[in-house]
């Protein structure tokens, strides 16, 4: 008997394509026999986390045949104390991914709507069809936000509104008074969750770039999400946050996953908070590494978006896919975004200066080659 178990899909689901991520180096490996790969594809910071982190980690002492503690009120303290918020508005997850979904299914049901832009982060689209709430989806104007047409398309219907800040993958930003202005014109019942992965490079790239966090005591209905997988260099150990408004941190734990963030991840994510100086030199080598791309893509003749991310998606004015296949075999792994509706595009994290070189002479190599 075949039995197609698919059928069995919750509304919402039996239409989602499951997330694929940027390929591994491992992966590359594999499948083109190579023996040096360099991955610029998922956003990571190749530094990785701090001495600090690495020794803390490396002393043992876990005992983890225990559970981890479940509220994180170690970290929870030291980030309260570093945000100059309470311990209460603080909700922790698996990566920012986890309180992205948190925040939808708190307060999102299959009869509300949920707004967010095309070419947003692609995990909004996945939280909102995964509820089965309705998406409602805004065209971006010049590939950045169109702020006035998330408000014109605000209903009574309305719960929840996601903004990546800056976005992903085209690095775009809102800037403080745009941000506030919009946040002045959402009604008090639709909450607004500003998605600032990139907080740390943003903030060094761009002086008008908004700390959203500080917004708080004015406007109840925001939620702020951050995350150590990009700047604090701790992809692997998956730790993000929100803060937000009590009430609102109070639900998303309701329906948190107990233990969803594990004993070392919470103790390198506290390390890593402490130690400024690294982060520091990771975000001076980023700032470093995006005037050499983009300044290589200005003499290359290409377009660019502007971006205060740590990576930057170039036009390459034909598909892109060709390109993206021939810089991996050089071994150079970037990112396609045709899922993102950017066909003619390709993602590159900015990574260390010899990693960056290496990008470089690969693209040359194949543009080169025709």
């Amino acid at each position: 008997m075949t039995t197609n178990l698919t059928r069995l899909a919750a509304p919402g689901i039996a239409s989602l394509p499951a997330y694929k991520p940027g390929k591994s180096a491992e992966e590359v490996q594999r499948e083109l026999g190579l023996t040096n790969v360099i991955k610029l594809a998922s956003n990571e910071n190749s530094l990785g986390p701090s001495k600090k982190v690495q020794e803390a980690l490396a002393s043992g002492g876990f005992d983890l045949c225990r559970y981890p503690d479940g509220s994180g009120i170690s970290l929870k303290r030291a980030l309260g104390e570093y945000h100059g918020v309470g311990i209460e508005q603080i909700t922790l997850g698996n990566g920012s991914n986890d309180v992205l979904e948190l925040i939808a299914r708190s307060i999102v049901t299959s009869a509300h709507e949920v707004i967010y832009s095309e070419n947003a982060f692609i995990v909004y689209h996945l939280a909102t069809h995964s509820i089965g709430a309705t998406p409602v989806v805004i065209p971006t104007r010049d590939h950045k936000h169109d702020l006035a047409a998330m408000l014109d398309a605000v209903t009574g219907r309305t719960r929840l509104i996601f903004l990546d800040n800056p976005g992903n993958p085209t690095g775009g930003w809102i800037d403080k008074n745009r941000l506030l202005s919009f946040l002045a014109a959402v009604p008090e019942d639709v909450v607004v969750v500003v998605d600032e992965a990139y907080y740390e490079y943003a903030a060094s790239l761009c002086a008008d770039y908004p700390n959203s966090i500080g917004f708080l005591a004015d406007f109840p209905n925001l939620v702020t999400t951050r995350t150590f997988s990009k700047a604090y260099g701790l992809a692997g150990l998956r730790v993000g946050y929100a803060v937000s408004h009590p009430d609102l941190a109070d639900l998303m734990n309701r329906v948190r996953q107990p233990f969803n963030v594990n004993s070392l991840a919470l103790l390198a994510a506290e390390v890593a908070l402490e130690d400024q100086e690294h982060l520091r030199r990771c975000v001076a080598m980023n700032d470093q590494g995006m005037q050499t791309l983009t300044a290589a893509f200005a003499g290359l003749g290409m377009e660019w978006f502007e971006s205060i991310a740590n990576f930057v998606s170039f036009d390459l004015e034909r598909p892109a896919d060709p390109v993206y296949q021939a810089i991996m075999r050089e071994g150079v792994v970037v990112r396609s975004i045709a899922e993102y509706g950017l066909p003619n595009h390709l993602r590159v994290t900015i990574g260390q200066e010899h990693e960056n070189a290496a990008f470089l002479d690969a693209l040359n190599k194949v543009l080169a080659a025709g």
